[in-house]
């Protein structure tokens, strides 16, 4: 049966560790949509050396699981002088990960721009740059925001591996409360209905941004 007295207890704990999460996803997410942007850039450059560049690195990133990439950073980089923090080491491999999933996801909006605009941006005496900055880009961000949402909501659940090099988001808190009760039933479903509020919400708040912005393009 479920203790809902020892789950009501425990709500602020929950609470602290959700914050947690959130603060992990919402770093990663910055980190992993400015790096996929460039990489996703990059990937339309005529150079070849660049390109296989950028596809060695997401290929790498894809095909490993993100729980070694974070290991990798946190137990790895002290060997080579290089300490971080456990909550930094899971922002930084998380953001890095999603960089690589991101990338594909720009780079497919990018393609969904037509070539009739970029050719007459450059009539119109605009640069590589500022074709890419002024014309593309909003383009490819507005045809792919639904995919960066589901992205986002991604790396919530991904916060949780954080628990395993010690950081006390949801899941590491939730796993205190249980070794310290041994209710794994009331402690665990409390943890998976916070989750699911916050990714509930979260693409709640993507749908509105997204069908504003919708309307706001039809009305131009």
């Amino acid at each position: 049966m479920i203790d809902f007295d020892l789950v009501t207890s425990s709500l602020p704990i929950l609470a602290r560790g959700a914050v947690v999460s959130l603060q992990i996803a919402a770093i990663s997410c910055v980190i992993g949509f400015s790096l996929g942007t460039l990489l996703g850039i990059l990937q339309t450059n005529k150079n070849v050396l660049v390109r296989a560049l950028v596809t060695f690195y997401t290929t790498i990133i894809r095909g490993t699981p993100m729980l070694i990439q974070i290991y990798f950073i946190f137990f790895l980089l002290p060997e080579l002088g290089v300490k971080i923090s456990a909550f930094w080491s899971a922002i930084l491999a998380i953001g890095l990960n999603s960089g690589a999933y991101v990338s594909s996801i720009i780079r497919s909006g990018i393609a969904a721009v037509g070539r009739g605009q970029i050719e007459a941006a450059k009539v119109l005496g605009l640069n590589h740059l500022q074709i890419m900055r002024y014309i593309i880009l909003p383009q490819a961000v507005r045809v792919v925001l639904p995919a960066l949402g589901n992205e986002f909501i991604t790396l919530i659940k991904d916060s949780s591996l954080a628990s395993l090099i010690g950081v006390a988001e949801l899941s590491r808190e939730g796993s205190l409360i249980k070794s310290r009760t041994y209710d794994a039933l009331s402690v665990y479903l409390a943890v998976a209905l916070i989750y699911l509020i916050m990714t509930s919400l979260l693409s709640l708040a993507l749908s509105r941004v997204e069908k504003r912005m919708n309307r706001h393009v039809s009305h131009h």
